[in-house]
């Protein structure tokens, strides 16, 4: 009697016990999922970064499926144009490619004469890091770009790509890009991060629904930014 009622407790203590066992296993494996999942962004934000700053033109159909493939189980759905495929899928890819305006491409734009405070004249945003071309693939109602995002007015709905003018004066079109100690300093030679006048910078954002499992994981979405 005594040997069955000591396997008795044990029954109960190892039902006890899955209570804690169980979601502390589900935990652990969605936390390994969504680990999963990061990197895999992070993967297609430098894969399709890279091909970006190797002029892959992007507007195009097929360009776009090869990064759903490369996208794989983030559920990136192709589609052609500047914006992709609107409302569809669970990943974005957000490609934009970034200027500084400085003198010389305040010039380009048609501004050259130099104010009493040694300023262009006209050139409204001539010092800060502005929008050249923006591109969507994939759920573009996913997630905002982290750079913001210029008008669509003056985006092209064929290239993505946005005039001299508009670069130059468009309040609307200065990108959020990280200056400073710890961001890009064009002409710090100190630092010696400096970049050459004209230089572009591509910059690669990519985000999708993280693996949701209440109340284990509410399905955060994961992000990468990197530049090229």
């Amino acid at each position: 009697m005594r040997r069955k009622l000591r396997r008795g407790g044990a029954y109960v203590e190892f039902a006890l016990s899955l209570g804690v066992l169980i979601p502390l296993m589900l935990g652990v494996v969605s936390l390994g999922l969504n680990m999963i999942l990061q990197m895999q962004t992070v993967q297609l934000a430098r894969d399709a970064g890279h091909m970006y700053a190797r002029d892959i033109n992007f507007t195009l159909l097929g360009n776009q499926q090869l990064l759903s493939s490369i996208a794989g189980v983030l559920g990136l759905n192709a589609g052609s144009g500047t914006l992709g495929t609107a409302g569809s899928g669970s990943a974005i890819v957000i490609l934009s490619e970034v200027r500084y305006m400085d003198v010389s491409a305040c010039n380009l734009a048609g501004f050259t004469t130099v104010g009493s405070n040694g300023r262009i004249t006209g050139c409204t945003n001539e010092g800060s890091w502005v929008f050249a071309q923006r591109l969507v693939a994939g759920n573009n109602t996913l997630r905002a770009s982290n750079l913001g995002t210029p008008p669509a007015s003056i985006v092209s709905t064929t290239t993505g790509a946005i005039g001299i003018t508009d670069q130059a004066t468009n309040s609307g079109d200065v990108a959020n890009v990280p200056t400073g100690t710890n961001g890009f300093n064009p002409f710090n030679s100190t630092t010696g991060d400096g970049l050459p006048s004209g230089q572009w910078i591509y910059v690669a954002e990519a985000s999708a629904q993280g693996f949701h499992m209440p109340p284990f994981s509410s399905g955060t979405q994961t992000y990468a930014q990197l530049y090229f």
